[in-house]
């Protein structure tokens, strides 16, 4: 009885080791935002102020 039980964990154990989560991105969304990014960064390299909402970083 007790091998069964250990053959029954192992089975349960290979079959969640086997699990595979995938996310997928939005390649439209993705490049909405990566746009957005380098326009803002290119705006403060021009010497323009960040956007409201942008916070500053910290430096160590």
């Amino acid at each position: 009885m007790r091998i069964h039980r250990m053959i029954l964990l192992a089975a349960a154990l290979g079959l969640s080791a086997c699990v595979t989560i995938n996310i997928y991105f939005p390649a439209a969304a993705a490049e909405k935002a990566a746009d957005k990014i380098i326009d803002e960064v290119w705006q403060l390299k021009d010497g323009a102020k960040p956007p409201a909402g942008a916070q500053p970083k910290e430096t160590k």
